[in-house]
């Protein structure tokens, strides 16, 4: 079978005028980014208000393995099966970031016959609005380092500044720095550092934003550094907000794509689903539920960081009620669960299948805890012989759910033709009763447990006198209705990315706690989290190149 890029490079796409006609987008709300990728306009968005929502379904999946789960190929070859079977639906997904997509990951649009085009555009600087959070990021931070400059007015502790600035690439010589250097005239020497865009909270708040005004309040809300009192000091206090609202002003609109069958895409906002919620915009999410019957969307990694947060989070702020959940599972990733090596999955080993289904069989049960009816998706491989995949669908079926075979990656949408006819049946059943794991009123510590020993299984949470005393600090300063956002590796359940399969009776360290006042959240740093990751000893962009037809090669 072909590469992905030569499946994109093959695809026969639409004008986007004639997505947006499938969904009754007039042609003067597109404002066009050439002739295959548009922004849907703040005015249109508005006119949609009243209109009845369509189904919300979330992709989500077991923990990551190297032996790929393809959870974003379900979730839009699931997309295309729905308009298969004659259901008017569209497909949200989060933006690529160009760190993963130059380090180990490659391109992230999808694969085989299930993905969003112009795949090249959408992995690489697609409509510019990673390129703008960036740049709203940095003039915040460059707006700091000039008020020190000038005085000082507001007495911020250089010591203080919890600002960082950020770029959408893995460069780990940039995660710890010393700035200002060179003289009088440079300012005062201070440590400071870089985060991945995709970590900003900018991010995180473009997509929790509901609007242009909300999102200049929530910028404004951002805590940038403290006095030596402790107090805050915020964005607004340094009258950086409206600019940075400016910057964003076109970012903020969802970008309007299709898959390689023609159905309608969005794709908007990339947020890290380790240090933030790791969904795509609530506008996005939101608009398509009144242009479609029916919204797939997926969640960052597995459903203990990313569906744990969709839930917890994103449909909780901003009113989604979730009518089905699908869990994406291998077989190969459920033998590697099972104690199997990578070298070792092309043989068959129903006995590893059966082991490895313990993982699977924990993120079904936590996801029926926030009343969302399940089924599962086994995204098949090639190699993946009869007796494993049954032995799937046998282990789920002793659970209640069902586990259906999608060929997607191989045939598109005819291979998630009863996925689809399940989730259909799944979401008009009326059997979701969503609800989070805990109430707003809740002590943030005890939030942090309740998602630590409900769904990672923890025996405990462990945490210094310090990061208690700080909760305490931000619920007296009224923060203490906020979610938690728990930042901790996603390959386990614990804290340990090596341990693997559905641990129990462990312990969960958070090491430090972060206040995202904008965002809307409080992060729990729960073990090492890296917010500016680093390439690899051969990373991806060594086999991206131009051809001779001025062709990209190498984005898989």
């Amino acid at each position: 079978m072909a590469s992905d890029i030569e499946i994109a490079r093959a695809a026969s796409m639409k004008p986007i005028q004639d997505i947006g006609a499938r969904l009754d987008v007039p042609e003067e709300a597109l404002l066009p980014y050439g002739r295959t990728k548009a922004k849907i306009s703040a005015d249109f968005i508005r006119s949609l208000e009243g209109r009845p929502d369509g189904k919300l379904i979330l992709v989500t999946a077991i923990n990551p393995t190297p032996a790929g789960e393809g959870k974003t190929t379900t979730t839009v070859g699931l997309g295309d099966g729905l308009n298969r079977i004659g259901k008017k639906a569209m497909i949200c997904l989060r933006e690529p970031s160009l760190g993963p997509c130059f380090g180990m990951k490659g391109g992230a649009a999808g694969g085989g016959r299930a993905q969003i085009v112009p795949m090249e555009d959408i992995n690489l600087h697609f409509t510019g609005d990673f390129h703008a959070i960036t740049s709203a990021h940095n003039l915040l931070a460059a707006l700091i380092e000039n008020h020190i400059y000038w005085g000082n007015e507001l007495d911020i502790d250089l010591r203080r500044v919890t600002w960082r600035r950020v770029m959408d690439m893995n460069d780990r010589a940039l995660r710890s720095i010393v700035c200002s250097l060179g003289g009088v005239s440079n300012g005062f020497p201070r440590e400071g550092g870089f985060d991945i865009t995709v970590a900003s909270e900018i991010m995180a708040i473009l997509c929790l934003a509901s609007d242009l005004d909300d999102l200049q309040k929530r910028l404004g809300n951002i805590v940038v550094a403290y006095r030596r009192d402790r107090t805050a000091i915020t964005a607004r206090d340094l009258e950086a907000d409206g600019a940075m609202t400016v910057l964003l002003k076109e970012a903020m609109q969802p970008n309007l794509v299709q898959t390689l069958e023609n159905n309608p895409a969005f794709v908007h906002g990339g947020p890290f689903a380790n240090i933030a919620h790791g969904c795509n915009s609530v506008v996005a999410t939101k608009t398509a539920l009144k242009l479609a019957d029916y919204v797939v969307t997926e969640a960052g990694f597995g459903a203990d960081l990313g569906a744990e947060k969709f839930f917890d989070i994103k449909c909780r702020k901003a009113g989604l009620h979730p009518d089905a959940a699908v869990i994406v599972a291998t077989v190969r990733a459920l033998k590697m669960n099972g104690g199997i090596s990578k070298e070792d999955l092309g043989a068959e080993n129903v006995e590893a299948v059966r082991q490895g289904c313990a993982n699977l069989g924990r993120h079904i049960e936590n996801v029926k805890q926030f009343g969302v009816p399940a089924v599962v998706a086994i995204n098949h491989f090639t190699a993946d012989t009869d007796a494993e995949v049954e032995a799937v669908k046998a282990y789920c079926a002793e659970l209640g759910v069902e586990a259906v075979l999608a060929t997607h990656w191989a045939d598109g949408s005819a291979g998630t033709e009863a996925l689809a006819n399940k989730v259909v049946e799944l979401a008009e059943s009326g059997l979701a009763q969503f609800d989070p794991i805990y109430e707003d009123a809740v002590p943030l510590f005890e939030k942090i447990e309740t998602v630590a020993r409900r769904i990672y299984r923890a025996e405990e949470v462990i945490a210094d006198k310090s990061v208690r005393d700080q909760l305490h600090r931000w619920e007296e300063d009224g923060f203490g209705d906020l979610p938690v956002c728990m930042a901790k590796t996603q390959y386990s359940f614990s804290t340990d990315p090596t341990l693997r399969g559905a641990p129990t009776g462990h312990s969960v360290p958070v090491r430090e706690v972060r206040l995202s006042a904008g965002a809307g959240f409080i992060v729990a740093i729960c073990g090492e989290i890296m917010t500016m990751p680093g390439l690899p000893r051969v990373p991806s962009a060594n086999h991206i190149r131009l051809n001779g037809d001025g062709q990209i090669e190498g984005l898989f």
